[in-house]
């Protein structure tokens, strides 16, 4: 359980324009809907291993984007993300385990102001100096949640029987840290 040794210590911040923080959700039990956030912020703070480091994220749950502005704006109230009363979705890493390419980063995930314990398998996908001398750190994150338990409980009946959107919701990150100072 070591720091792939290419990620060096210190602070490492999100660069959302190298980002997506995306999720797939079932829709009528015969197709996916895709959805991603356009506003969020991290921190890492990479220590000499990985129980010395840290991660914290937060999501602004206004910045929901599914292509569809009928369906964005539905998610965004009430009956969804309800983004007047919880602005925010947040995620503090507790413990990180792996090596090489292969972690598990397992933390409290907060929507709704639930907060629930969650597994990310994650993949570090290495580290380079961009042509203006950034460092940067990629990784790659996915997880299921259940968005019932996080307050997320609208849903519709459909003729044939089902519900109109699954309970599980696959949540898939893709990442560049940008090493500060």
């Amino acid at each position: 359980m070591t720091l792939p040794t290419e990620l060096t210590e210190g602070t490492w911040t999100l660069d959302l324009a190298h980002s997506e923080i995306g999720f797939t959700v079932r829709h009528a039990g015969i197709s996916k809907v895709r959805g991603r956030f356009t506003e969020a912020t991290a921190e890492a703070r990479v220590g000499d291993s990985l129980a010395n480091s840290t991660l914290h994220a937060v999501v602004k749950t206004a910045s929901f984007d599914s292509g569809d502005a009928s369906r964005d704006e539905h998610v965004r109230g009430a009956d969804f993300f309800d983004t007047e009363k919880y602005p925010e979705m947040k995620f503090r890493a507790t413990s990180i385990e792996g090596s090489g390419e292969e972690y598990t980063l397992t933390g409290d995930l907060t929507i709704r102001d639930i907060t629930k314990p969650v597994e990310l398998e994650v993949e570090f996908t290495g580290v380079a100096v961009d042509p203006f001398g950034a460092t940067r750190a990629g990784f790659t994150a996915e997880t299921v949640i259940s968005r019932k338990e996080f307050g997320l409980t609208w849903n519709a009946a459909l003729a044939a029987g089902g519900l109109l959107v699954s309970d599980k919701v696959k949540i898939e990150l893709d990442a560049a840290l940008v090493k500060q100072g």
